[in-house]
């Protein structure tokens, strides 16, 4: 199981960095934070399930949330 949360830890991570450079550049607050969010979370949660639960919808909300 931990080998499965290494490999959505560093999936999620890596599309956190790319919408981190994109908030930047773009100056759009909600794919910025999404961003630093999807690199930090997968520190924090253990549960597979979860991590990819969380995940998804943190990439999927700059698509619905503008600011």
């Amino acid at each position: 199981m931990e080998t499965a949360n290494l490999i959505w830890g560093l999936i999620f991570s890596s599309v956190g960095i790319g919408y981190f450079i994109y908030g930047r550049k773009q100056s759009n607050l909600v794919a910025r934070y999404c961003g630093i969010a999807l690199i930090l979370y997968p520190y924090l949660i253990t549960n597979t399930l979860a991590l990819v639960a969380v995940g998804v919808v943190l990439m999927l909300t700059p698509r619905f949330v503008e600011l």
